[in-house]
């Protein structure tokens, strides 16, 4: 029986651009290196530092800026992160909205302060009131703990206070998936662009 959700964010309910950042980040900015720090399910280099709270948001600027075209700012390296994260699609809204009434929902996401902001802004836009729709929310940036981590999932299951049995979590990566299922988890995968009220019809 389920009792409570997790939702990922990236891929599930926010839809994600990768094409649209890797070209902010090389026209607006300059930086030509994105492709050696940004992957569909796990950034590396500095980015992957900065989601695993290693690195600071404003030191992760800095370095973004320091090889960038000159009179690049700190708007531009966030507007640029901006473009990976297009919209939440209404579906998907109303699902979020309509499962708050009836469970617990949480997010679970390797994400940093920046895309964060982001989110948020997105999350008003659909009109999803993130502060009450969701519990508690798990970003890796502050645990300094990230999927798919055994870690991580046991910490999301002890903060929750369920049995991990009741626990379902959503996630655009198998390997996430997997992974939670191992910590006793239900999981279920969501392939990105479908309809999240068909994964979640039996609901």
């Amino acid at each position: 029986m389920v009792k409570a959700i997790v939702f990922d964010i990236g891929g599930v309910l926010v839809d994600l651009d990768i094409q649209a950042c890797l070209r902010a980040f090389r026209e607006d900015l300059g930086f030509e290196r994105i492709t050696e720090l940004l992957d569909p399910s796990h950034q590396k280099g500095i980015y992957g530092e900065m989601e695993a709270g290693r690195l600071s948001a404003d030191h992760f600027r800095e370095l973004i800026l320091a090889e960038s075209r000159p009179g690049s700012d700190k708007a531009d390296v966030d507007r640029a992160m901006g473009a990976l994260l297009v919209s939440v699609p209404p579906v998907t809204a109303k699902v979020v909205n309509e499962l708050s009434e009836r469970y617990p929902l949480y997010l679970l996401s390797n994400n940093n302060p920046i895309s964060m902001a982001r989110t948020y802004e997105l999350f008003r836009e659909a009109g999803i009131d993130y502060r009450r729709a969701f519990k508690a929310q798990f970003i890796s940036c502050y645990m300094q703990l990230m999927k798919p981590s055994q870690e991580c999932y046991l910490e999301v299951i002890r903060q929750i206070g369920l049995p991990a049995g009741d626990i379902l979590f959503i996630d655009d990566n198998m390997a996430n998936v997997e992974a939670a299922r191992v910590a006793g988890m239900q999981a279920r995968y969501y392939a990105p662009g479908s309809d999240l009220s068909l994964l979640l019809a039996d609901l």
